[in-house]
Parts: C-alpha cells; structure tokens; sequence
C-alpha cells in the first residue's frame, strides 16, 4: 500500500506511475472516493464534536439522525475506497528501467558456459518420462492437468535440491530456517498483496476461509505483522521450503510441458526484513545468495534487471534470475534452447509493511516501516528440470553435480536401456520375471512396465503398471529380452520358446 499522503500529493506522478506499469486502475473514481470519505469523515467529526459538548452540559443532542446517515454514508464509501487503495502498484525505485514488455528487462550478466552437445538435447519431461523419474500420467489421474508425480530416484533428486538449498542459505548465508503453515487467513494475503488484486489465482478452501499459499513469502512475511522490531535486530533473515499452490488461471495453454507451469511445486523462499536506507544493497546481496545455488550447481543463469511493465504488483525493484534448458524448443521455434524464470528476487520497500503494520523503533526511539524483500532461492521444481536437461549424457543418463551427489547417495541416474538376450550379461544387467504359476513357466510370463510400439519392446516407467499377462499369441515371437535400469531391478520381460531362451537367461 503506498502512503496516502503521497497519493493525494502527486496525482499526476500516481498517474503516470500506473501507465508505465500497465495498470488499468481507476484513479479518477479513487480520487472521488476520497474527496467523499474526507467531506463524511469531516462533517461526522463536527457532528460528534456538536454531541459531545451537548452531553458534557447535560443537554438533548438533536444531531443523532444525521449523525446515523453520515455513518451509513461512511460505510458505503470507505470499501469502495479501500478495495482500489489496496490495487495500486508499488511505486518503481528510480533505477528500474522504464519499459512496456519483457523486451525491454535488462540482461546484467551471464553466468556460466552452455552445454554443447554431439547429439540434439532431450527437454526435462522426455527425460523424466524415460528414466522412469517423472510420471504425469499418473499425476493427471489423481489430481487432473499441471500436477507431476516424482518416483524413485526422480524423488530423491527433489528432496536432495530442498535439503540443500536449505543447507547452503543457513550455513553459508545466515538465515533462520522456519517451517510455516501452508493454509493463511485473507488477512495474510493482503497484508503481502495477494488479496484483493490476485483473488483468481489462489486456491481457497471456502467452508473455513483460509487460502493455500502461491509462495512461502505469504506466511514468512507475516510473521511480524502488527510489530515493532527493534533496529539492532535487523536484518532479520528468514528461509522456508514449502508446497506452493497456484491456479495459473490466466495461462491457460501456456508452458504447460512437465514441471514448468504446474498448480503445486516446491520452492525455498528466502525473506529479509531491513531499514529503508539498506533496502537496495540487500536485494544485491539476497540476489547473490539465490544465485550461489545455481554457481554451485554448475548451472548455466544469468540475472535480468525488469522494467516497470514486467514487474510484480507490488516489487519496487526486481531481478529474475533465469537458467538454460537446452532440450526446450528456442522461443522463435526454429532450434533448442530457451531462457527460464527460476527465482525473482525483489524490494517492496515500504509497499508490504504498511499493509502489514511493521514497524521498526530507531535508537532516537523514532518508529518508521521496514522495508521488506523475498526470493526464491530457489524454485525446486525448475532447478531439478534445468538439472537434467543441462547434465543429460547422450546415453540417457543423467550426471548428479558433484555439490550435490553428497544429497542422492548416486552419481547419476542411469539410463533406462534394453538387453538382447543373445548378447552378453552383465553382472548389473537385472531382471525380474514374475510367472503365472497356472501356466508354462517360460512359455507365458507377467510382463510388466513395458509398451510395445510399432517398432518392438520400448521402455517406459519401470512403475506405471500391475502388470499385464501376455501369452505366446499376444507378445513377440521369439525374441526374449531383458529390462535393464542401471543398479535397479526392471521388471520384466520375457516370452520365448525354451529352447531359445532358457530360463538361466532370466535372473532374478
């Protein structure tokens, strides 16, 4: 929320402010509004003044009926009011560059050499799909489109980026680890600039009115609502992991490939608390922590500067820090490789405190707001997309960075790759065959998380289905075959005649 004062102070700065960041707001009606609100305000002032005197000489009031209908004519303008108040962007700090798309963000540096690779690179969700990692499919089945479902070594990788993020912003940068509910009172959300702006993109749960957070930024910063801290203590620095809930309504068609664009994700929010004359260095210095994740990662980013148009809501200042996913389609669609969004970092200066009511005591005993800043640090869901995409291997497989391998336990994850029974076995070459015990036992086999496209066997999820039972009718002739996933059993596999493929050709 900007400071009244200045609104009606600066009408035309107000104006022009909105136009540079794209707001539709009706200022004219805010302006009317206002001029009422003061008029009733005034005149109920002198009503009560008139009532108050009249009852300390033990007189008769007679203004009580005009009194009631300036209250009533009160209480229908002040939401009206209230309700625009609370829709009028941040106002921009001067060093953001004024502009009317993405076009005109400035790019401040580029961090790290983009992969080159001697085969066309894979986008996350081939990727996840064929190790067997990410499972949509499934997602859909239990909570409809924009969810994703992480098995096996998918899922560790995510806890692994989660722990670490966590790892490096308390160890390294200072901040205190807090673990705050995901279900907020409306208060909540306008106190940060949700409600009543964005009342379309969160979910609600209406019998109790709370909403799921969209970030951790909702409930951290909230943690100091109707405060006054003390200046010594700051700069109070916080970091949280949490599931963040987004209804997305306003992309519909957009980005909705793998782990983009989805209404749950995991996210490691960092939020600082600051005196107005340190706000701008600490967003530096909260930009560089976001990005030491991606340094340590090896992950190709580099930091954006946005314009006015491009902006949040209520950002008075943000740098978007984006990563390389060489297995996306280029934005113009003629090649691979694309620029993503993987953390915003922002000041609100004084726009979030006011709403919130935090305040911080000076050593002159003098009260004054704090400023307030967040980012993500990062974007998990994003982070383990960037990950594979930029460490794929031309087998398939996926190399784990080395600052992380002490999170999985594993180096990589291997390919999901098929095993001509004619050829040789390897020791780690596993597979896993489950007989029907009411039939031969070599001639027809449960097969399991397998599909047979046009071509033959072809891999898929080694999770995704109870298991099919395929007789010498139905399956491959007489070619057995073995699943093999790196170190990890496959199940699977197999119906041949005896004599061409002995059961000693199927380990278990």
């Amino acid at each position: 929320m900007l400071d009244v004062k200045w609104i009606r102070d600066h009408p035309d700065d107000l104006r022009r402010m909105l136009a540079n960041r794209k707001s539709k707001l009706p200022v004219d009606e805010l302006f009317k509004l206002d001029a009422e609100r003061r008029k009733f305000l005034a005149e109920l002032e002198r009503l009560q003044a008139e009532r108050n005197k009249a009852a300390a000489q033990k007189a008769d009031a007679s203004n009580k009926t005009q009194i009631k209908a300036l209250e009533a004519q009160l209480a229908e303008v002040e939401p009206k009011y209230q309700d625009i108040l609370l829709r009028i962007n941040n106002l921009p700090d001067p060093s953001v560059p004024v502009g009317s798309s993405e076009a005109d963000n400035k790019v401040i540096r580029e961090v790290g050499k983009k992969p080159a690779y001697a085969f066309t690179p894979k986008n996350h969700q081939e990727l996840g799909e064929a190790l067997g990692v990410l499972d949509l499919k499934t997602a859909t089945k239990l909570s409809g489109a924009r969810f994703a479902m992480l098995r096996g070594q998918g899922a560790a990788l995510e806890r692994a980026l989660i722990t670490f993020m966590l790892d490096v912003h308390t160890q390294e940068h200072g901040y205190s680890e807090v673990m705050t509910p995901y279900l907020v009172t409306p208060q909540s959300m306008q106190g940060t600039g949700q409600l009543p702006r964005f009342e379309e993109e969160l979910f609600r749960v209406e019998r109790d009115s709370l909403y799921l957070i969209p970030t951790a930024e909702v409930s951290v910063t909230n943690i100091h609502r109707d405060e006054v801290l003390e200046e010594k203590d700051l700069p109070k620095k916080y970091v949280c992991h949490s599931a963040c809930f987004r209804r997305e309504a306003g992309s519909y068609g957009r980005d909705t490939m793998g782990l983009i664009r989805n209404h749950q994700f995991n996210k490691v929010e960092l939020v600082q608390f600051t005196q107005p004359e340190n706000s701008l260095e600490t967003l530096e210095l909260l930009t560089a922590n976001a990005e030491k994740i991606l340094y340590k990662l090896k992950i190709p980013y580099r930091v954006v500067l946005l314009c006015t148009a491009d902006m949040g809501f209520a950002s008075a200042k943000t740098y978007d820090l984006e990563v390389w996913m060489p297995g996306e389609a280029s934005e113009d669609g003629k090649g691979k490789g694309r620029w993503r969004e993987i953390s915003s970092c922002s000041t609100f200066a004084d726009f979030q405190a006011r709403r919130l009511n935090i305040k911080y005591k000076k050593a002159d005993g003098k009260k004054e707001f704090v400023h307030t800043l967040n980012g993500s640090g990062l974007a998990v869901g994003r982070a383990w997309a960037a990950l594979l995409e930029n460490f794929q291997q031309a087998d398939g497989t996926i190399q784990i960075p080395d600052a992380l391998q002490p999170y999985t336990g594993f180096k990589t994850i291997p390919a999901l790759r098929l095993v001509d029974a004619n050829g040789p076995v390897g020791d780690r070459d596993i597979a896993l065959a489950v007989f029907d015990p009411h039939v031969n036992p070599i001639r027809s086999l449960f097969l399991r998380h397998l599909d047979f496209g046009g071509a033959g066997l072809r891999g898929t999820d080694p999770a995704r289905e109870e298991g099919r039972l395929f007789d010498d009718q139905r399956v491959f002739g007489d070619i057995c075959k073995e699943v093999v996933v790196g170190e990890r059993i496959a199940f699977g596999v197999a119906h041949a005649h005896p004599d061409r493929c002995p059961a000693s050709r199927l380990k278990s």
